[in-house]
């Protein structure tokens, strides 16, 4: 989680949000598109930077197990609605919760640490459209995709220390494979702001888009992949994120039992009718 609604240096600063009154009329906190095989889901609390409470958590694990089980799905998009992609953790309702707050803190990473291990082990691709800065878990869920597409005007703070909370959303896991250990301790115990820029070389995303750009970027991105393999995209991406617990030769045996299995499925045996005879695959059924 993190920031929302407190004023600390170094963080997004919101108006104090009455939640009970804003949890009466309040717009629905995820927007759930389908365009073609591609689902687009975007976080919808802009007035709070896109902050993660419970209700959003428990939507967003909900919507994470649909994409993993529709198989119509073939590659899903997250974003963020107006200036921010996710700062994180709302702590305006972590503020008003008063003696309740761990459990209040517990409820709501149940269900964000389960959407987030439905979407890392989804066999169908994740792609981020990272719209504005990202802060906390919002870090998360932007460096999760395969392809983390950043607006030039995002930036990244992980921020959690800054009101002595610890990470979560998997970001220990996730950041030191991404960037390195040293790089992430830098970044955890100073939250430094890091742009776009910065972020694209270090590796935390994998390119940078002109603002008003990024959501044709996107959609294309998205769209080409939603046309792929998918099924070998899936398992693919399953290799890769068991191949930091697994030795060497371990490894080797995964990728020799999943390449002979692939080889058998239709789209393994399209792919090698169509490198044959020179055409463009239809990887569709």
């Amino acid at each position: 989680m993190i920031a929302s609604s407190l004023k600390i240096e170094g963080l997004y600063e919101f108006d104090h949000v009455d939640h009970r009154r804003r949890a009466m009329s309040a717009p629905p906190p995820l927007l759930i598109e389908r365009r073609g095989a591609v689902a687009i889901l975007t976080l919808n609390r802009p007035d709070v930077g896109n902050a993660i409470d419970s209700p959003t958590a428990k939507i967003l694990m909900e919507t994470a197990i649909t994409c993993d089980e529709d198989d119509s799905i073939r590659c899903v998009v997250l974003t963020g609605t107006g200036r921010y992609f996710c700062v994180g953790g709302d702590v305006g309702s972590l503020a008003v919760a008063g003696d309740g707050v761990g459990a209040l803190v517990d409820e709501i990473t149940a269900y964000l640490h389960t959407g987030i291990a439905r979407f890392a082990n989804m066999r169908k691709p994740l792609v981020t459209a990272i719209n504005g800065p990202a802060a906390g878990a919002g870090i998360s869920l932007a460096i999760l995709g395969d392809l983390a597409l950043a607006a030039k005007s995002a930036n990244f703070t992980v921020a959690y220390t800054a009101i002595g909370l610890t990470p979560d959303g998997g970001l220990t896991w996730l950041l030191p494979r991404l960037i390195g250990l040293r790089r992430t301790q830098e970044l955890m115990l100073t939250n430094r702001r890091v742009t776009s820029d910065e972020a694209a070389t270090l590796g935390l995303v994998t390119r940078v888009v002109i603002d008003n750009e990024l959501a044709t970027e996107v959609q294309a991105t998205a769209s080409n992949l939603a046309l792929s393999a998918t099924k070998a995209l899936g398992e693919t991406r399953r290799l890769l994120l068991g191949s930091f617990q697994s030795a060497f030769e371990a490894q080797m045996e995964r990728e020799s039992r999943t390449i002979a299995n692939a080889a058998c499925t239709q789209n393994g045996r399209e792919g090698i009718r169509a490198f044959i005879a020179k055409r463009k695959p239809d990887f569709s059924q």
